[in-house]
């Protein structure tokens, strides 16, 4: 599910508090099932493109997809250091579909780098559990997280309109007036 879900790190880090298992196991369990859900993201968004994207909207996006294409190695990097992150990716991979990019040169970097992270989550927060209150959770999947979700929906959207040929030739910021077909 893209949106209104806790981080996958926040859920393995649970289950490694709840029930102690092996630690590389469940990371290596973790990266790999948040990466064929990102696959399987970034191709449900190249359908959404197919379906309701309009012909302007796809060209625009393949003026990205281009530009993105002669930095195979910069992109390859910047989804690496995001996976690091503990930010969350399902966006990322939504708007990456949206490009028609090659899955491959996404899944590889996103996987590394999210072992890499959710083994130090996982770790920090098994550590960290003696020391926190027990309705941790409650508050952190209030109101600030709906937000959350529904600002990087909006961000989503928002990918799909901005005119990436004015953007990449010209350095100057507009949004398409096409709208999207139904």
């Amino acid at each position: 599910m893209p949106v209104f879900s806790p981080p996958t790190w926040m859920v393995l880090a649970y289950l490694q508090i709840a029930y102690n298992p092996n630690l590389l196991a469940l990371t290596l369990v973790g990266a790999a099932a948040a990466s064929a859900g990102r696959l399987l993201l970034a191709r449900f968004a190249n359908t959404i493109r197919a379906k309701f994207l309009s012909n302007k909207a796809q060209r625009n996006l393949d003026e990205l997809r281009e530009r993105l294409e002669t930095k195979k190695e910069v992109l390859a990097g910047g989804i690496l250091l995001f996976a690091l992150s503990p930010l969350p990716s399902n966006q990322l991979f939504l708007a990456y579909g949206l490009t028609g990019l090659p899955l491959s040169r996404a899944i590889l970097p996103f996987f590394g780098g999210r072992f890499f992270s959710y083994f130090f989550w996982i770790f920090t927060a098994d550590r960290a559990a003696e020391y926190l209150p027990e309705n941790i959770v409650s508050k952190m999947l209030g109101p600030y997280f709906i937000l959350s979700q529904l600002l990087t929906l909006f961000t989503v959207w928002l990918f799909t309109r901005i005119d990436w040929k004015t953007l990449i030739n010209h350095r100057k910021f507009r949004l398409l007036k096409e709208e999207l077909k139904i």
